[in-house]
């Protein structure tokens, strides 16, 4: 098994067309704050967070991702995988140096198996952040990203391979076989998780509420703002979440979730779930019914200009 030197999440990097369009709508009715701007970019954190942002937009001709961006917990273990990862033929965008981001730190970054960047950093400033109280519906934390695949197996191999994620659950359906696969790094139940789609792209992004209680709020203010709702409310069985999916203006899937499951990784064996049992899908039967035209909604566009690197 790998040695695992990935210790958490820290933010997904998006590009969009309109970035005033959308910096209004992840500034107003989604709840998170921009902390750090230039000229067409900006970067918004979450205020129960340590991370200085959760998600960076840039201004694009293309919507795609941009960059997924994970944490470890020293600069000699940022050096120890960025050289494992070239060892094994895995192409770096650049080695290990002083980053110039918000926060700074140090890392590298390298294209997965599908073109997709991704970066590994520590030594990252933390945010001065603070306790999201009673009632107070908006974000804590990024809670996963979830990616959309044209040959998941694949793709899971790769970051169970490279980058030590483990399994912890799988979805599959009768006909269609095995679907979509919950990944962690850590004792969260899932950091990553990959779906079977036509191309590739971003599933959708989860954001972390308080609790119960803030979740709805945060899901009400959603719905009475007139944002579309694709899915939920509910509570899905694999990771023992609860959910509700709306579309951001450029169309791609983000998600208010609470009591995501921590697992005993010592003991934690990964389940094959049906979702064309409905309680798989959501344990509550409080969602809208899961069916192709919901599930088409997260297929999103395809990335375009993978393997090449996103400014810095």
């Amino acid at each position: 098994m790998t040695e695992r030197l990935i210790t958490h999440l820290r933010h997904i990097d998006l590009a969009v067309p309109d970035l005033a369009r959308q910096q209004d709508f992840f500034t107003g009715v989604w709840g998170l704050t921009e902390e750090h701007g230039d000229t067409g970019i900006s970067f918004l954190a979450a205020e129960g967070s340590p991370e200085q942002y959760v998600v960076r937009l840039r201004q694009a001709a293309d919507k795609r991702i941009d960059l997924i961006a994970f944490g470890a917990a020293t600069p000699a273990d940022v050096d120890t995988l960025a050289a494992r990862l070239a060892i094994a033929g895995v192409t770096l965008v650049h080695e290990p140096r002083a980053l110039v981001t918000p926060g700074g730190g140090y890392g590298f970054r390298f294209f997965d198996n599908e073109g997709r960047t991704v970066e590994v950093s520590a030594d990252v400033t933390v945010r001065r952040h603070r306790r999201v109280e009673e009632g107070e519906s908006v974000p804590v934390r990024l809670s996963h990203v979830v990616i959309n695949s044209a040959d998941p197996e694949a793709t899971r191999a790769f970051y169970e391979r490279h980058l030590g994620f483990r399994l912890s659950d799988t979805l599959m359906h009768p006909r269609m076989g095995e679907m979509m696969w919950f990944l962690r790094i850590n004792a969260w139940h899932h950091s990553l998780a990959i779906a079977r789609g036509p191309h590739p792209s971003l599933h959708h992004a989860s954001f972390e509420m308080r609790g119960i209680d803030e979740y709805m709020r945060g899901t009400g203010r959603l719905l009475r703002a007139g944002v579309e709702k694709i899915w939920g409310p509910g509570r899905h069985m694999a990771g023992n979440n609860t959910f509700s999916y709306f579309l951001d203006p450029h169309g791609n899937t983000v998600e208010y979730t609470t009591e995501l499951e921590e697992v005993d990784e010592d003991t934690w064996h990964p389940h094959l779930y049906d979702f064309s049992q409905p309680e798989v899908s959501d344990q509550w039967g409080t969602a809208n019914a899961m069916n192709e035209f919901v599930a088409k909604k997260s297929f999103n566009d395809p990335d375009k200009g993978l393997f090449v690197a996103p400014p810095v």
